[in-house]
Order: structure tokens, then C-alpha cells, then sequence
């Protein structure tokens, strides 16, 4: 058996100083060797954006045995890319990011720089897991999340993932009590229906703020949000290959490698 404690990278899209991220610092710290790389400013919603066209910088923070952090300049994307290639340069036993402040159930992922992270990680053959919890308050108390934190990410160091997958994991914003243990999930089908409130400046220029709501499209009870709505802790497992695959057979009935007439 390998006594070595494993080198964890963490990161996030709340920014450095998020509490979501302190309290997954001091939880993955009594795991292993932790390294932290992260925006040095909120990235929610940035999704799977890197930078390119300016440089990108890295920024100490603290270092001591066993323990190094670090702000980026960049997105969440870059400070794993940063994390692994510059400061550790090498790929780390885990990747963890989070804890973000609010869902990332069902088509939120999509958006999400929290996940994002955790997929680029995933990529490169990294076992990753992104932790959120469905309250956005940056006062959020975020110490239920503790065990599950613990119990998901040591799984995860015990037995590894499937090559490609990640794990998106949502806790609901209620004390520990309150929660009814964690349920394995398919991402529910849900959407966001955008409306943009448009304004006009003191220099009678217009201006819009993207504003809207969330409509789940289904019920079903093997979801994510149906999970999160009961009181579990969700886990999807999640892949970075988009293809719809049931699609295939479609396509190729539509006969486009024909010759042409």
C-alpha cells in the first residue's frame, strides 16, 4: 500500500477568496499534500473559457510543509492548466473545485467555471470532483458540507474514477440533520429562460442586465434537481465527449456521404 499522502489541487470560479474555497482547503488538508491555484477574482459563469490574448500570472499566497497557494489572473480552466503544468508540473492523485456558492444541478453545468475546471482536469486522466452548495450567499455556512466533502473526495482517492469522468456533486443549503444522505443522479433535463432588463444611462445610451428563470422540463425522480429538492446530496457522473451517440443512426440514414448527383 502507498503511505504517501496524495498531492490534491484545488481550485475554483467564486475567486481566492471565497469561503466555499476555505472550507474545501481545510477539509482536503487532512487528506493529503494540498495545492491551491485560483482566480484572484470571481469567474462564475465563465464556463470552459481559457485566455489567451494576455498573459497570465501566478501570485503566492502562502507555502508552508505540505500546504501552497496561489491566485491566477486567468479563469478557472487556466489555474488548472497553471496548477499542473507550472507549479506542480506534474498531474496531481486528485482535482477538487468548489465549494461553489449555488447549484450546478442539471443544465447549469454548462455555464458552470466550477466544473469546467474539474472537466479540463479530467481531460488529462485526472480523477476530479466539483462540490457546490445551492445557496449563493457569500455569508453562506458552509459546514454541512464537511462530511460529504470528506466521504466523496476519499472515495474517489480510494478507488479512482472511470477514465473521462468526473463527478458533479450539489448539496442542498440545510444543516446536516436536514439532509437525508447522498443519491447517485442522472443531470435533470432544465433550462434557463433568459430575458435581459434593459436600461438607459445618465449619456441616454440603452444598457441590458441578464436577468431570467429556471424551468425544470421533467419530474423524474433519478435526477440531480429532483435529489436536491428532497434533501439528498446529488452525484452525477459526468464526460466530457458530447457526441450523442443515439444520434448516429439517424444521421447516417440521411445518407450525406452520397455521390454527389
Amino acid at each position: 500500500m502507498n503511505s504517501k499522502p496524495p498531492t490534491i489541487l484545488i481550485t475554483n470560479d467564486d475567486g481566492i477568496f471565497a469561503p466555499g474555497l476555505r472550507t474545501l482547503i481545510k477539509v482536503m488538508r487532512t487528506m493529503g499534500n494540498v495545492t491551491v491555484v485560483a482566480p484572484d477574482r470571481p469567474m462564475s459563469g465563465s464556463g470552459h473559457a481559457i485566455t489567451v490574448r494576455s498573459p497570465l500570472r501566478l501570485h503566492l499566497i502562502a507555502r508552508e510543509e505540505g500546504y501552497a497557494e496561489y491566485s491566477c489572473n486567468g479563469t478557472p480552466v487556466d489555474c488548472v492548466k497553471l496548477g499542473e503544468q507550472v507549479v506542480l508540473k506534474a498531474k496531481p492523485d486528485l482535482l477538487v473545485s468548489g465549494i461553489n456558492h449555488g447549484s450546478n444541478a442539471a443544465i447549469n453545468i454548462i455555464y458552470s467555471g466550477t466544473m469546467a475546471a474539474v472537466l479540463e482536469s479530467a481531460i488529462g486522466g485526472v480523477p476530479s470532483v466539483g462540490f457546490s452548495m445551492l445557496d449563493y450567499s457569500h455569508n453562506a455556512d458552509f459546514s454541512a458540507c464537511e462530511p460529504f466533502v470528506r466521504l466523496i473526495a476519499g472515495r474517489v482517492i480510494e478507488h479512482s474514477l472511470p477514465d473521462g469522468i468526473c463527478l458533479n456533486v450539489n448539496i442542498p443549503a440545510l444543516n446536516g440533520s436536514e439532509i437525508k444522505g447522498v443519491r447517485i443522479c442522472r443531470q435533470g433535463r432544465a433550462r434557463w429562460v433568459e430575458e435581459f432588463d434593459t436600461r438607459t444611462d445618465p449619456h441616454k445610451r440603452e444598457y441590458h442586465w441578464l436577468t431570467g428563470y429556471f424551468e425544470k422540463l421533467e419530474e423524474n425522480d433519478d435526477t440531480d434537481q429532483w435529489a436536491l429538492e428532497n434533501h439528498y446530496v446529488s452525484v452525477v457522473p459526468v464526460h466530457f465527449d458530447l457526441t450523442a451517440h443515439y444520434a448516429l443512426n439517424t444521421l447516417q440514414n440521411w445518407n450525406l456521404d452520397a455521390e454527389k448527383g
